[in-house]
């Protein structure tokens, strides 16, 4: 047997009856030749972990955009978090850790430059709107590797599909993920709004501070709540009482941080960017990279314009707008 087919039999022997195990994945959309070390999921977190989508959300906004200051989340950290919480969720309660990984890993790889501010715009130009979860499918599946895509398990693409909105995921390994993504931003942008110095612990209502005394409390917290609610049951939650908090809490952050003007200060500024790249790229779609210009062709301008700002980083996105508007000084050669 080789090192996979170990793993594949320890996990039959392990893992709760709910969890998924790696040899019964709905598999990949290209069929591949199994890996002789990896399980399918162990292969998905090295090519969601080596891609360049996730390289460059160490330079996407998280909450604060361009914060002066080392230590605010981006959307890097944020991922690495939430991946934290899952996988620690996922070994309490016998599911499938790796599983669980990937999902978190690629969860956030279809958001825009400037956070959820850049979502809106895109949502608002786009025939059919933009959601980033949808978009982080379209870049594992299509925009990676130059269009051939990274060739994922269906399960993960599941799960970063279903992390938001309506939509469950099949895999109770990808339910995990929305839990994981909220208990994680709502506790770290209170942490990185404390920093900020807008909120300190005081300003949260009494009754929420029974959740924990400060970010790491609260989360350890949830996380407990949720493994002992879930435990030896085919579904993912938190019990009545702590996920009622938990959306007190998720609340609280919006009328505090998320819609604060003095945080949010900045994303009118990168929606108008934003706005006028994709104007730009719809009526010039010559002047897109010539991967994004076989998807003008093939999918429509809107669909290329906006595959190829969605994966902008932040700088990036200020960086190419600023070419486009500032004139340059003329020199010998203009």
């Amino acid at each position: 047997m080789c090192v996979r087919e170990i793993t594949e039999g320890r996990e039959r022997e392990t893992l709760s009856r709910y969890a998924l195990c790696s040899a019964d994945s709905q598999g990949r959309p290209a069929e591949e030749r199994p890996c002789g070390v990896r399980t399918c999921f162990q292969r998905d977190v090295d090519r969601v972990s080596y891609s360049k989508a996730f390289r460059r959300l160490a330079h996407k906004t998280q909450v604060f955009l361009s914060p002066e200051g080392d230590h605010y989340r981006t959307r890097l950290t944020h991922t690495l978090e939430v991946t934290r919480i899952a996988r620690a969720m996922a070994r309490a309660l016998r599911l499938n850790e790796d599983l669980a990984e990937a999902a978190a890993l690629g969860h956030d790889l279809g958001h825009t430059p400037f956070g959820h501010a850049g979502e809106a715009a895109l949502n608002e130009l786009m025939d059919g709107g933009f959601r980033h979860n949808e978009q982080g499918v379209r870049v594992i599946n299509v925009l990676e590797k130059s269009g051939r895509g990274l060739n994922i398990c269906r399960e993960v693409a599941d799960g970063i599909l279903c992390h938001t909105g309506d939509r469950q995921a099949a895999a109770l390994e990808c339910r995990l993920i929305r839990y994981a993504d909220r208990i994680a931003y709502i506790n770290h942008d209170f942490d990185d709004a404390v920093r900020a110095g807008l909120l300190d612990e005081s300003a949260l209502p009494p009754h929420l501070r029974e959740l924990g005394r400060s970010p790491a409390e609260r989360i350890n917290t949830l996380v407990c709540d949720l493994i002992d609610y879930s435990a030896d049951k085919p579904e993912i939650g938190l019990s009545p009482e702590r996920g009622k908090a938990m959306d007190e809490l998720r609340s609280f952050m919006f009328e505090r941080v998320y819609t604060n003007p003095v945080a949010k200060s900045q994303e009118n500024k990168g929606r108008e960017l934003l706005t006028r790249l994709f104007e730009y790229f719809t009526a010039h779609p010559e002047g897109l990279p010539a991967d994004y210009i076989v998807i003008a062709r093939d999918e429509g301008r809107q669909r290329a314009a906006a595959d190829y700002i969605a994966c902008m980083t932040d700088r990036y996105a200020v960086m190419y707008y600023s070419e486009l508007v500032i004139p340059k000084g003329w020199s010998i050669g203009n």
